[in-house]
């Protein structure tokens, strides 16, 4: 981490595991655990850059995953479906809620998650597989509706799990620009494929489960499709080292960072599992136009291979600092000058 930068513990969820983190209308940070099924608000009311405490906002839920907010109205994805609720944010508390929309739920990656732009509601729903034909066209797929649900439609397909994508905010007004996140497929060795971060945009297809990396064939599934399918998906933006799991995703527009370094890109690694010597753990910097990639915030991953902790997601307040989620340590960070 750079010496002009101070990281700190925002919140202890001691045997919870954070994972999205979202403000509510008054800045106020809430983070979903699925492992418990609630959300929970973490306010700072005397601004000493540490949580008062916690409050449930909601409970009992499926896998809670992807939150956002569009006025007085507060969206939970939750592995099977996505709800909308009226939110009160002097309570911490909600409205019953209204399902929008079901989603397939079950199989190898359970998290839903979900951001507004505009009056859109869009949803990232990763594959129930590792690799595999889905029966179902609204898994491995980022999908589209309007804000009241309606008018649901797969938006970009072959996405085998974009868990986190982040709108584009140089976009020229009324474009959609989305950045995702996409972890490839697992047991073709350590440096195979890379993970990718992908430019997502409307009707195009990113390959998986028939194409990995540079658009190679998967050999698995050498006799489907014509010959030349892989050639006309879409190329990722950037090519990350395999199995890193690259999770949160963030442009900066923060003044405690150079001016320089505005419109780069902020990504957690979350780390590897299935790798004979681990990588990831870290949060790296990213320059959109040239791909560079450079470490921004390590130490989870120690010298012994002992991992510390697993970074999931970043937000920045309207204030500058950046809030990170940790979901083996447990912890919400607060990153400040």
């Amino acid at each position: 981490m750079p010496a002009d930068f101070k990281m700190a513990i925002y919140a202890d969820l001691k045997s919870a595991s954070p994972r999205v983190l979202e403000f509510d209308m008054n800045g106020v940070l809430l983070a979903s655990i699925p492992g418990e099924g609630k959300i929970v608000a973490l306010p700072d009311r005397n601004a000493d850059g540490i949580a008062d405490g916690e409050n449930v906002v909601i409970n009992g839920l499926n896998r809670p995953h992807g939150m956002a907010f569009n006025n007085d109205f507060f969206y939970v994805a939750e592995t099977d479906k996505v709800v909308r609720y009226k939110y009160d944010p002097i309570k911490f508390k909600v409205s019953e809620g209204k399902i929008l929309f079901t989603l397939p739920g079950g199989g190898r990656h359970f998290t839903r998650t979900l951001k507004v732009l505009g009056d859109k509601l869009y949803t990232s729903v990763g594959s129930s597989c590792d690799t595999c034909v889905e029966s179902d066209d609204k898994r491995a797929a980022i999908l589209v509706s309007d804000l009241d649900g309606g008018n649901l439609k797969v938006f970009a397909q072959g996405l085998r799990n974009t868990v986190f994508f982040a709108f584009d905010p140089s976009a020229s007004s009324g474009q959609v620009r989305i950045w995702g996140n996409d972890m490839g497929r697992d047991f073709l060795g350590d440096d195979l494929p890379p993970d990718e971060l992908n430019i997502v945009s409307e009707g195009k297809d990113y390959g998986w489960p028939y194409c990995y990396g540079d658009r190679i064939r998967d050999a698995k599934f050498m006799n489907d499709k014509e010959p030349d399918y892989c050639q006309h998906t879409e190329k990722a933006q950037v090519f990350y080292p395999a199995h890193v799991a690259p999770l949160g995703i963030v442009f900066i527009t923060s003044d405690l960072f150079p001016k320089d370094d505005w419109g780069k890109i902020l990504v957690a690694f979350h780390g590897s599992w299935n790798r004979s010597s681990a990588v990831g753990y870290k949060i790296v910097k990213i320059d959109p136009d040239t791909g560079r990639l450079e470490n921004f915030i390590t130490g989870w991953l120690n010298a012994k291979g002992s991992v510390l902790g697993r970074p999931v997601d970043l937000i920045f307040a309207n204030n500058g600092v950046l809030y990170i989620s940790d979901d083996k340590a447990n912890l919400i960070y607060i990153l400040t000058k």
